[in-house]
């Protein structure tokens, strides 16, 4: 890896919950430009992982350095962290948390954002309460990447979505990603979204099984990366 260009590194992260080891002695590099696919089925330490990173959870052991930097809240400003939870108001408007965003975070897009929104058909007029699932997980996506950032991390983006909003969602990610910037996209639905992954990170108990470059491993592995998948996890 060409060290100028690398933007995170984790070096021996481990997450202890009481009896329960979450992570176990991490070690990863996330280099610039590059979409990476955090792959695992559920209780693979996937969601702890992104956590970490975002600045929500704090690790047992190891670091985390963005560039070069240990994490803080300034490192915080520069991550785009999408949870699993939909975490709108059902009250809100659209357009409400459009502008929530743009009062909590001085990166945020408004023009981009709303510009995104009419692209993906969602209406700023709709309240939340009566989005369908797959129109908040665009909303959550869209919402995601339109902050100017250089690290963005979206757990599970396409649960629970429908299979055109899915396509919709996976187009969002693709145009999302420049040369200066990482996008993280944490999945157990792998044949849907492994034409656009750069890059693999396999993990399974809270540990790397396996990772490296996407069509360096589908190549020496005469398989797709759903193939791989299966050998890495067998009947997880």
């Amino acid at each position: 890896m060409n060290k100028m260009n690398e933007l995170l590194k984790i070096q021996h992260l481990s997450k202890y919950y009481y009896n329960k080891n979450a992570l176990n002695d991490v070690n990863l590099s996330l280099e610039k430009g590059k979409i990476y696919g955090l792959l695992g089925p559920n209780g693979s330490g996937k969601t702890t992982l992104m956590k970490i990173i975002a600045g929500l959870h704090k690790q047992t052991s190891g670091e985390v350095l963005l560039n070069n930097r240990p994490l803080s809240y300034k490192t915080k400003a520069n991550i785009s962290y999408m949870p699993t939870e939909n975490f709108f108001y059902d009250s809100f408007k659209v357009k409400d948390i459009v502008k929530f965003y743009s009062d909590m975070y001085e990166d945020f897009q408004v023009e981009s954002a709303f510009n995104t929104l009419e692209k993906i058909k969602v209406d700023p007029e709709f309240s939340i309460s009566k989005l369908s699932s797959g129109l908040v997980g665009k909303l959550k996506v869209a919402l995601a990447l339109s902050r100017n950032v250089e690290l963005y991390m979206l757990d599970e983006p396409l649960n629970g979505v429908d299979v055109l909003s899915r396509d919709v969602i996976i187009d969002l990610i693709t145009r999302s990603c420049g040369e200066n910037k990482v996008i993280v996209v944490s999945t157990h639905l792998v044949s849907e979204i492994e034409k656009i992954l750069d890059s693999l990170i396999f993990l399974k108990d809270g540990t790397i099984a396996l990772a490296g470059d996407a069509e360096e491993l589908r190549m020496s592995r005469c398989t797709s990366v759903e193939g791989i998948y299966k050998e890495v996890f067998g009947n997880d």
